[in-house]
């Protein structure tokens, strides 16, 4: 049997690509394995679908001073060995990397042992963690026709970022039971990523008396984040984070309210849903954000506000706009070319396998 060993970690956009192509690695008859840290979200999402699970010591690398800095190193050079000694007992024929830095000690390890390793880049430009391993890969997965420039030629292939195949089987049906909305208003979902979004939470739930005449409204507003005195507000369900009931939601979702993670927004043009991205501010990031969005919004898919320029008005406006004239941004997104990702990436893992 074909062996391979999946990483990635620290946030959810790391992980669920690599879910998205589990179904089709059994296919092909892999026995799968994961790397991640011992205490990110990527260990519970990938226990939970019972793929074996093996953690390392993992360290970040920081572009500003903290005192963990100092110690940091040390992780990174544990993380390795425990990696290469995961990697040893597994002996997998392939190591495909979503990124994150709980990658980096891997795809090292797998290079010292010249195990094949392919990456997976989302955003428009490489973050620190693929920059780090870029060199050490024998190809690079892209999302954005923009971002082949930035990769070493020879290694880039675009791709499009793994969809997982449940998010398109989603009934609207079974959204309105879930939520208990009765279906005669337009649905808004709001998703401020598996962290949720302070600014974007603030801004929907100041406009809600505004919004509620118009729309229902389903808010994943991330861990702790729910606001106690609107529970029971008619028209208005509130959740942490949503998982098995993910796509009956986008099913019945008319409008989508967004941070812009190259994972979320993908998601959200593979299910062609009418969007407004509000990406995180640079302060606040390296930038990835905005320019995802930046390309969306070119390509005639979103509508995007700059996290400083959202006043109630544009919000409440924009939603009303989005619902009343669908259509361009539906068509827009029809008509692209964003191909099958999981059977592009599975052919080039396929290939790149045969070569070795």
């Amino acid at each position: 049997m074909k062996k391979i060993v999946l990483t990635g970690g620290g946030s959810a956009g790391h992980v669920t690509p690599n879910i998205a192509l589990i179904p089709r690695l059994r296919e092909l008859g892999y026995e799968i394995s994961y790397i991640g840290s011992h205490d990110g979200i990527e260990r519970k999402l990938i226990e939970d679908i019972g793929i074996p699970y093996y953690p390392i010591s993992v360290g970040k690398f920081r572009r500003y001073f903290d005192l963990k800095n100092l110690s940091d190193p040390f992780r990174v050079i544990k993380g390795v060995h425990d990696a290469r000694t995961h990697l040893r007992s597994i002996q997998p024929d392939i190591v495909f990397s979503k990124g994150g830095f709980v990658s980096v000690p891997v795809v090292r390890s797998a290079h010292l042992l010249k195990i094949p390793v392919i990456t997976h880049e989302s955003d428009m430009t490489p973050g620190l963690a693929n920059r780090i391993c870029l060199p050490m890969a024998d190809a690079i997965c892209c999302n954005f026709p923009e971002t082949m420039e930035k990769l070493p030629k020879g290694k880039a292939v675009l791709t499009g970022t793994p969809i997982r195949a449940e998010l398109l089987s989603g009934s609207r049906e079974r959204g309105l039971a879930f939520t208990g909305f009765s279906g005669k208003k337009p649905v808004v979902m709001v998703i401020g990523g598996s962290l949720g979004s302070v600014a974007v939470n603030r801004a929907v739930r100041e406009a809600l008396p505004e919004l509620l005449t118009t729309f229902d409204i389903v808010h994943l507003c991330g861990k702790g984040k729910t606001d106690e005195g609107l529970v029971g507000r008619s028209g208005y369900m509130q959740y942490e984070y949503i998982s098995d009931e993910l796509p009956d939601l986008f099913a019945m979702a008319d409008v989508v309210v967004s941070r812009a993670g190259a994972n979320a927004i993908c998601e959200i043009a593979a299910l062609h849903k009418p969007n407004l991205l509000i990406p995180l501010p640079a302060e606040s990031s390296r930038g990835d954000q905005i320019l995802n969005a930046m390309s969306f919004e070119a390509r005639g898919f979103s509508v995007v506000f700059q996290e400083d320029a959202l006043t109630t008005k544009k919000l409440i406006d924009t939603l009303r706009s989005l619902a009343k004239n669908p259509e361009p941004y539906v068509k827009a997104m029809e008509e692209s070319e964003q191909g099958d990702a999981i059977r592009t990436i599975t052919d080039l893992i396929e290939k790149t396998v045969r070569k070795s």
